[in-house]
Parts: C-alpha cells; sequence; structure tokens
C-alpha cells in the first residue's frame, strides 16, 4: 500500500489508491465494482507467494511447511472474525462465496421448516437470496413473502413490521442494495424478525467492503458475504452465523475434512465450522482474503465510505442534468448508480461507454424482479470503489453526453 495512504487521515481527504491497482490502465474508468472489484498487488502478492512459496495442504500434513500453512489459513479465519466482530473464529465458516454461503443455510438449517412456516424476503434481492429459499420452500411446503420498497428503494421496514407473524421462521435481506445502493437499517430488521422469533440472514455482498460490519451489533443470525467484492480472489467467501445455530445444524455436503468418524455402519461429524467445510479448501483464497481485509481496514471503511458517497452525489448531480437519464434509488445510495437512458437499452449504453473507455454493468444484474418493480427490463449500473475519482465521473458524464447525441 502507498506510503501517502498510510500517512492521510481517513476522514479528510478523498482517496489516491488507484495506482495500487496494477490492473487498471491510466484512463481508463473501471466501474463495475459491485460485480467485482478489482485486485491490490498486495493481494496478488500474497496469492503468488502462497502458492510460489508456500503452499501446501492444510490440517492433515505433518510435515513443517503444512503446519505453517494451517496456521496461515486459520489466521484468515481469525481475521475475519475480527472484522466482523464475531464472538469466535468457530462462528467463521469458508465457502466459495455469498450464494453457497445462502444454499448452506437454506439446506442445512433450512431443514427445520415445516409446511406453513414463513419466510421473508423483500423486492430488491439478489437471484441468490430468492431462488435457495424458493428451492426450500418447494421441498417443505414453506411459504415466501415479499416486503416491498418504499418510493426512493428502500426495504419498507414499516411494512416489514405489519407483515411478520409468529409464522415467519427467517427473514432474508441485503444489507446494500446491488441495483439501487440502498442501505438497509439491518439492527432495526433484526429486532423486528427476533420479535416474532424468527431468525434474520443479512447478505453482505455489496456492505462489508464500505460499511464496518459488528455482527453483534446488529443482532443477526447470520451474515454472508464473497472476497471478490471485498478486492479478495473469487472463489471464497463467509458464512457467519451464531455460535449456538451453527453447532445445531447439521452438515450439508459430506467428505473429507468434516468428519469425525466414519465407518460403514455409521459416520459422525466434526464440530462446526469444520463441518461445514468438506473436501481440500480454497487455501490460498484465504490468505488473500485475509490481506484483502486488512488491505480495506488499513485504508479505513469511513473513509471508503465517504469517498464512495462523494463519488456518487457527484455522479447523481451530473447524471441528472442530462434530461434523457432517470437515475434510481435513493439520493445517499452507497457506491452504486443505477440509470436509464430513454429510447436507449442499458447495452447500447454499456456498449458505447467501453469505446470511450468506461466500464459499467448493463442488464436485470440478477435481480429480475426488482426490474418488474422499476418497471424495466435492464438498467445501466456505474458502482464505484477505492480506485475510482472525480474523473472517472466526469468520464461516465462525457460518455453518456455521446450516447445521447448517438441516439438524440
Amino acid at each position: 500500500m502507498s506510503t501517502m495512504l498510510r500517512e492521510r487521515e481517513a476522514d479528510t481527504a478523498p482517496l489516491d489508491v488507484v495506482a495500487d491497482f496494477p490492473a487498471i490502465p491510466t484512463g481508463w474508468a473501471y466501474l463495475d465494482t459491485a460485480a467485482t472489484a478489482q485486485k491490490p498487488q498486495i493481494v496478488i502478492d500474497a496469492i503468488t507467494r502462497g502458492y510460489a512459496e508456500t503452499y501446501a495442504t492444510v490440517h492433515r500434513g505433518v510435515y513443517q511447511r503444512s503446519a505453517d500453512m494451517t496456521v496461515a489459513y486459520e489466521a484468515a479465519r481469525a481475521r475475519i472474525a475480527t472484522f466482523l466482530n464475531a464472538k469466535s473464529q468457530d462462528e467463521i465458516v469458508y465457502v466459495r462465496g455469498a450464494t453457497e454461503a445462502i444454499n448452506l443455510v437454506a439446506q442445512s438449517w433450512g431443514q427445520s421448516l415445516k409446511a406453513g412456516d414463513r419466510i421473508l424476503l423483500s423486492q430488491l434481492e439478489h437471484h441468490a437470496n430468492i431462488v435457495p429459499w424458493q428451492l426450500l420452500a418447494a421441498r417443505t411446503g414453506a411459504v415466501i413473502d415479499v416486503a416491498p420498497l418504499t418510493e426512493d428503494g428502500r426495504i419498507d421496514l414499516d411494512a416489514v413490521a405489519t407483515i411478520l407473524t409468529p409464522a415467519h421462521k427467517l427473514v432474508a435481506l441485503s444489507h446494500v442494495s446491488n441495483v439501487l445502493g440502498s442501505i438497509l437499517d439491518a439492527r432495526r430488521a433484526a429486532d423486528l424478525a427476533h420479535a416474532v422469533g424468527a431468525k434474520i440472514l443479512i447478505d453482505g455482498c455489496q456492505s462489508v467492503a464500505r460499511i464496518a460490519v459488528d455482527v453483534q451489533a446488529l443482532d443477526c443470525d447470520f451474515y454472508v458475504f464473497s472476497g471478490h467484492k471485498l478486492y479478495g480472489p473469487t472463489g471464497i467467501g463467509v458464512l457467519w452465523a451464531r455460535g449456538e445455530i451453527l453447532s445445531a445444524m447439521p452438515p450439508w455436503q459430506g467428505g473429507g475434512a468434516m468428519i469425525d468418524k466414519v465407518s460403514f455402519a455409521g459416520t459422525t461429524y466434526a464440530p462446526a465450522p469444520g463441518r461445514f467445510e468438506a473436501g481440500t479448501p480454497h487455501i490460498v483464497g484465504a490468505l488473500g482474503l485475509h490481506t484483502a481485509i486488512d488491505y480495506v481496514t488499513d485504508i479505513g471503511l469511513p473513509a471508503i465510505h465517504a469517498h464512495e458517497t462523494a463519488l456518487v452525489n457527484a455522479a447523481r448531480e451530473r447524471l441528472s442534468a442530462i434530461n434523457s437519464v432517470t437515475l434510481f434509488g435513493p439520493a445517499d445510495s452507497a457506491g452504486i448508480v443505477s440509470f436509464e437512458v430513454a429510447g436507449v437499452h442499458p447495452h447500447d449504453v454499456g456498449t458505447i461507454l467501453d469505446e470511450e473507455r468506461v466500464a459499467i454493468r448493463a442488464g436485470h444484474h440478477c435481480c429480475q424482479p426488482l426490474m418488474a418493480h422499476l418497471g424495466v427490463s435492464a438498467t445501466a449500473r456505474a458502482s464505484f470503489g477505492v480506485y475510482n475519482s472525480l474523473a472517472d465521473v466526469d468520464a461516465l458524464a462525457r460518455a453518456l453526453d455521446r450516447v445521447t447525441r448517438i441516439f438524440g
């Protein structure tokens, strides 16, 4: 990490760390961080060392390098626990990503559901926080309810309060919308869920890289996120669950590492979290995630959030001045600006912007129910990260001016 960054006060000047990211060339505005974040050199170096210098399997080897790698692998778990303010590193389960984490909860904890039990989602959820619950409902006879949104695109917690009943066993909501950038009052949502005896799962994919997360203060029961959106590698993610809940959950995949003793007469299982980590894990992915967490913590999550808020404000101001552009979501969206250009398909917008060296996302963003709610088939989405600057906002606005000239 740059010396200048380490010396900067966390809550003052805009961030200037693009030099830490070798895959971002000069003049390229990467505005697709909500899909996946670019990787700082320090994370790339950690991954390279893990494969090139220190690689060995974990937990099984009696030789020194295996023992050393096991220490590093479990140190990453401990770092994640600290990052989330978990009570114990035993509450941290390694998964491939948030999608696998949600499926794990649905397949394991979800075995306790029965016909007539209810699950509450919201209109803005990612498909990964919809489809696993639909599969669970189809297996068990549970019923899914959907919370509406406020006019500016937030989960309507007043409506949630009226919908929830003692029949609800789970509430599953996004901490930050991947389309609208709207931030959930997760603590209030947890209080509402617990008031009727329900558990609550929070999808933290879009929040952990920009908002400090304290699972104890949020009082949630499950929290999930993917490493690649946190400036870490792909193929690694985290399920956090309360220790007492995790310990009571049955395994969902069988294989090596998750067992206590195996015989053809029967098998006993390892305690959590090992019970949920069958097979050889993504060892070096854990090391990369550890380094990525150190990276964002060193910058400071309040500084990251302030930086991205300033970019969102500037982008919304510039885009709202273009008559043909409609903005979606609240004015205080976290790092994300979704929009449409009248008469222009978002894919065409994205293609023209790419010609101007501006990379955005175009499509339904794995949120087709939300698109239906918005009355569109797709949106264009600009999403910001620590490496972006006002120059990227200027590039976005200039490129959109070209779109309007072409289709004007």
